[in-house]
């Protein structure tokens, strides 16, 4: 089943006269079960393609369909609803609320989908090593505790597919080992990944490698 699937993408900024091609007619497709990873250098599109893909921002050319719905030129409101439906999203940095602690966190997206499930949510806590710190908030945590915290949240709502940008840039050996242990688990029952990366240890792991540059995609 194809949970993913991307045609024909574009994506233009525009300062002064200077204009930027992020994207330059991206297509790609990514299946249940499936673990895709994304590579290139810094500045070839790959953040600005994660942000088309969730619903984020509007490609200008192309578009995007999750579980055979369309996301892109829809109003924000239902990008948001089926985000939060479809989609988990776990950026570099900003994953979680500062005023709430680890586990309300972790429920909000719950909430916000209409299927709040506390033993869930606990055990996805447990799964990413983080139960003692389930009451702790954010500022509290090391840097690897919160990019497995913000795991935990772009998985609370059980979404369909996982879009993670970077997702083990800034956090150690063991940490990074724990991540991909609740990846594998995520595929394990079904869900779809997609993750921009520079980590070679995580390419490894995919089950394709797609390369962009200048805002191609090449497989």
């Amino acid at each position: 089943m194809t949970t993913l699937l991307a045609d024909d993408l574009f994506r233009f900024y525009h300062v002064g006269d200077e204009e930027t091609r992020a994207l330059r007619g991206v297509s790609l497709h990514v299946q249940s079960g499936e673990l895709v990873a994304i590579m290139g250098p810094s500045g070839s599109g790959k953040s600005t393609l994660l942000a088309c893909l969730a619903g984020l921002d509007d490609p200008d050319g192309g578009h995007v369909e999750v579980s055979g719905q369309r996301l892109t030129r829809r109003p924000e409101a239902e990008r948001a609803r089926l985000r939060g439906r479809k989609v988990g999203v776990l950026l570099q940095a900003e994953n979680l609320m500062p005023h709430l602690s680890v586990l309300e966190n972790v429920l909000l997206p719950m909430r916000l989908a209409g299927t709040v499930d506390a033993t869930f949510a606990q055990a996805l806590l447990a799964q990413v090593g983080l139960s003692e710190r389930h009451q702790h908030l954010p500022g509290q945590l090391s840097g690897g505790e919160l990019a497995r915290a913000g795991l935990a949240v772009a998985l609370a709502a059980k979404p369909d597919l996982l879009l993670a940008d970077e997702p083990t840039a800034e956090v150690d050996t063991g940490t990074e080992a724990r991540l991909f242990e609740v990846l594998d688990a995520f595929r394990t029952r079904g869900g779809a990944v997609l993750i921009s990366t520079h980590s070679p240890a995580l390419a490894a792991r995919a089950d394709r490698v797609l390369h962009l540059k200048d805002g191609i995609l090449n497989g």
